[in-house]
């Protein structure tokens, strides 16, 4: 049954997702089935894989209640077929525990009081029989052993019966739940008193929302507002009809019951029932139950944001092996300067003090040029942190006077550089230096390659998430790790290179088996082949076949070892020249030779087309890095602070961060402006993603500026006339805080000229990152 059901769900057959299940079950993990288990999956992605991986664990944990439940409700001697198949056919946790409610074991209510003490049988007349008189038949009851004084005491007892009953069925509970979903509003007012101290939440002051509608990031921001005491939230049940709001609800009740209730003394008592078991047993619970659900969906929303950023960052162009500076900027402490080989290997560090108030430039130029000679430096890497621009500055009259040299330099986000800096990790890679220095050092060799710098960083000092302190940090860190998998197998590890906190995140592998590995290496020199992996402490032979693909050794005994090729499939290749009657050294990047080979000759039961044209397609270009072309975006000269931007000024930046309202975008000022998602293009999108990505470089316009909150507005429709007064998308002060940017409606708009956009990550990922000042 759940292969059926996820089977449907991915648009996939059966066979194909229980051939998943069982690669799952045997350990496999995403990367490694999505690469050289084709075959066996017939084809599915990582994409489905991941969908398929997360919805099984859901529906194992669906199965497994539905066990409990059915054994609960069994052993209670109240289970009957009907009831034990709509528990079976149950597709989800809200709707099984729903069919709970009645059986599930709690303590005494007063509704269980009133059955002990006899007063069942009453509530049933009451609601089966239309013509019974409520004080007539309560006046049988009266017992003052069992605690019933009078007929309203037994009238109270019956109604205590028939409200738990009312509110634990599960065709009420659905009903309500669906009509609230539907139609009801989320609002939201200010707490009195608390204007001044709640003015970032005053667009949620007065605020209203269907339910249905709210996306992640207002739902999170009014969440917050709660949590800090700014503002009451609520759900309203039927905004349309003010004057109606529970009547609508307790009509509900009775459609779901078939109570058809008139005039007679009982059907005003009846009605009298459900108008308490609306507002005291289940609109609370209701609204509790919808706000949690409200805010999963949000909190789900939001870490599939972050994902999307961190996966745009992490697969940046790499700016390659070059000997590279490093420069972390700052102002009174001095510009922290490391030099950094081809390999990241250190090679020098300093520290120059160019600003106020030592105000040593020139000799700070005279160092720096001297160093790029001393060490054959071809690119200078910035941070952008407190005197980036300043530094910047410097370096470009550096690269004035010294033009032999053929520099180029780059301002990148220094975002987790001082995190890493003080952490074990970098202590133990670079313990000869002091914490300052380590940054300068992350600082180049994120350049360089940022996915293997930025894996030893916390993915949540990255600061490309949504909201991401108000999600859940378990779901949040579990997706960004698989992530940051997907993203390092994609592009594949030199064994004889890579770090422990690189090597960790190969597929198969773990933090104790990277350290063997690197431990290995050390003792041992660089690894000759990659059969040699399984000398590696602990390394053992499922290990291997899971890591053997992702790890690439470099001008090694083996040429197929320095490409995705998995060793397990070197003989493969091996027929594949020899029906090209050429050899195996000459066959790797000989597209001609490869064409000539009729595959279907090679292929057999376990290397099939599928993996046979990966194989081709990886000789014909071995160890091809997946990653766009080296790019950078080029700052305007003298627009260095925001009081230097005019409205109607056109730059370029390079998009930091993506949230569902719009794009932030770096120009250069310190400050990321925001491109609302209604000024990315002339026509209508759902997604900020349909036009950018984190990490492109892209071409804006200022359209509104606001020096005091630090607020900048931008558009990347640049032929839209700013010069009126005219209404502009509301600007967000910052990414972790609500704004009425949130509110900004669409309308559909004529075909847009194209982006001005570059997919590729120019500027080495890192400009695409949120600031980070000192």
């Amino acid at each position: 049954m759940i292969q059926s059901i996820i089977a449907n769900e991915l648009n996939a057959s059966e066979q194909q997702v229980s051939a998943a299940i069982s690669l799952l079950d045997e350990g496999a993990t995403v990367p490694f089935i999505a690469r050289y288990r084709k075959e066996v999956t017939q084809g599915l992605d990582d994409t489905q894989l991941r969908n398929l991986e997360q919805r099984l664990a859901y529906l194992r944990e669906l199965e497994d209640r539905k066990k409990v439940i059915l054994k609960s409700i069994d052993e209670q001697g109240k289970l009957d077929n009907t009831l034990k198949q709509k528990i079976i056919d149950s597709e989800n946790k809200t709707s099984l525990e729903d069919l709970y409610l009645p059986y599930k074991p709690r303590r005494r209510t007063k509704g269980q009081i009133a059955i002990e003490a006899g007063l069942l049988p009453l509530a049933e007349t009451l609601l089966n029989d239309t013509s019974a008189d409520p004080d007539g038949q309560a006046a049988n009851y009266v017992d003052a052993e069992k605690g019933i004084a009078d007929t309203k005491a037994a009238l109270d007892g019956a109604k205590f019966i028939l409200m738990e009953q009312f509110a634990e069925n599960a065709d009420v509970l659905q009903l309500l739940r669906r009509h609230i979903t539907q139609q009801g509003h989320v609002t939201s007012a200010v707490v009195d008193g608390m204007q001044k101290q709640g003015e970032k939440y005053a667009d949620y002051f007065e605020y209203s929302e269907k339910y249905s509608t709210v996306p992640s990031h207002r739902a999170l921001a009014i969440f917050r507002g709660r949590n800090e005491g700014i503002l009451h939230i609520a759900i309203d049940p039927n905004p349309a009809q003010t004057e109606q709001k529970t009547i609508v609800c307790e009509s509900l009740i009775k459609q779901a019951l078939g109570l058809k209730l008139a005039d007679s003394a009982r059907d005003r008592w009846l009605n009298t029932v459900v108008q308490w078991t609306w507002k005291i047993k289940i609109s609370l619970h209701m609204e509790t139950e919808l706000f949690a659900k409200l805010r999963e969906a949000a909190e789900t929303e939001a870490i599939n944001v972050f994902a999307k950023n961190l996966k745009d960052l992490l697969m940046a162009a790499p700016a390659g092996p070059r000997v590279t500076m490093g420069l972390d900027p700052g102002i009174r402490t001095g510009v922290k300067t490391a030099i950094v080989d081809s390999t990241g290997k250190v090679l020098a560090t300093t520290t120059i003090f160019p600003h106020a108030p030592q105000n040593q430039w020139d000799k700070s130029k005279r160092t720096l040029a001297t160093l790029c000679k001393q060490h054959k430096v071809n690119i200078i890497s910035i941070g952008n942190g407190t005197g980036s621009r300043e530094t910047d500055k410097l370096v470009a009259e550096m690269m004035k006077s010294e033009a032999e040299l053929a520099l180029q330099r780059i301002v990148i986000s220094e975002a987790g550089a001082s995190v890493y800096s003080a952490s074990e990790l970098a202590s133990n890679e670079l313990p000869e230096l002091d914490v300052s220095l380590r940054g300068a050092v992350s600082i180049a060799r994120r350049l360089q390659d940022p996915l293997a710098e930025l894996v030893k960083i916390e993915p949540k000092a990255i600061g490309v998430g949504q909201y991401q302190h108000d999600v859940n940090q378990s779901q949040l860190a579990s997706s960004l790790d698989n992530v940051i998998e997907d993203c390092v197998n994609a592009v594949g590890v030199d064994l004889n290179t890579a770090s422990p906190s690189l090597l960790a995140h190969v597929s198969g592998l773990n933090k104790t088996l990277a350290n063997n590995i690197v431990a290995f290496r050390n003792k041992n020199g660089s690894f000759a082949d990659r059969k040699t992996l399984k000398k590696v402490e602990r390394l053992g032979p499922k290990a291997f076949e899971q890591a053997a693909g992702f790890l690439r050794v470099m001008n090694g005994n083996n040429p197929l070892d320095a490409s995705a090729v998995h060793p397990e499939a070197y003989t493969v290749v091996d027929n594949i020249a020899a029906k090209a009657e050429i050899a195996l050294s000459d066959i790797i990047g000989n597209t001609q030779a490869l064409a000539k080979v009729n595959l279907q000759d090679v292929a057999n039961d376990e290397f099939g087309l599928l993996t046979l044209k990966d194989i081709v397609k990886e000789l014909e270009k071995p160890g091809r890095d997946p990653r766009p072309e080296f790019k950078t975006a080029s700052f305007k000269d003298g627009v260095s602070e925001i009081s230097d931007l005019k409205i109607g000024m056109q730059l370029e930046g390079v998009v930091s961060n993506v949230a569902n309202f719009g794009a932030f975008v770096d120009i250069g000022v310190h400050q990321d402006g925001l491109v609302h998602i209604s000024s990315m293009t002339n026509k209508f999108i759902k997604d900020p993603r349909e036009i950018v990505k984190t990490g492109d470089v892209v071409k804006v316009k200022v359209t509104d500026v606001d020096p005091a909150r630090k607020r900048i507005s931008l558009t990347m429709r640049l032929d839209d006339d700013t010069s009126a007064n005219q209404a502009k998308a509301p600007i967000k002060s910052t990414r972790d805080s609500p704004h009425k940017s949130h509110h900004k409606s669409q309308t559909n708009r004529q075909k847009p000229k194209p982006a001005q956009s570059n997919a590729a990550m120019g500027n080495a990922f890192a400009e695409a990152f949120a600031k980070a000042k000192k």
